[in-house]
């Protein structure tokens, strides 16, 4: 799946090698086997972190963004509701530095699409993102957030 506004379409190269190299990792690798965590595939430019949680409501959540990473979220197991949107216009709710995290207060509008085992979205920058919403009921899930630096 390809998300993107066609202001920015031909901004990125989504096949460019270092995202080749995560979902090469992503299709080699044994994810349910793995410790929650972070794993490296090419130094700092290319990171898995592996993460387990249950989904929550809507409003026990934040729409996000990051500034210095692409997002490449891979559903292992379970089922989410993914909130996606663009950034522009937002209202700043949090920013986390150090973290390379943005939270916006909830907008009047966004779309969302249904992630499940075996699905992954690719977000940018200009990609506001809302994960691990409810799809029906809550769900374990496991999922890699592979972060590709820009």
């Amino acid at each position: 799946m390809f998300y993107s506004n066609i202001g920015i379409a031909e901004k990125y190269n989504y096949l460019e090698e270092k995202f080749k190299k995560g979902y090469q990792w992503l299709k080699e690798t044994d994810i349910l086997s793995l410790a929650e965590g972070s794993y490296q595939i090419s130094g700092e430019e290319v990171v898995a972190n592996v993460q387990e949680y249950t989904t929550v409501a809507g409003d026990q959540c934040f729409f996000e963004t990051h500034e210095k990473y692409f997002d490449i979220q891979y559903v292992a197991s379970g089922r989410e509701q993914f909130g996606i949107r663009g950034r522009e216009g937002l209202v700043v709710r949090e920013r986390i530095e150090d973290k390379d995290l943005i939270f916006y207060d909830e907008p009047l509008y966004s779309g969302s699409v249904l992630l499940e085992e075996g699905d992954m979205i690719v977000v940018a920058p200009e990609d506001a993102h809302k994960p691990r919403l409810i799809a029906g009921e809550p769900c374990k899930v496991k999922k890699v957030v592979i972060k590709v630096a820009l």
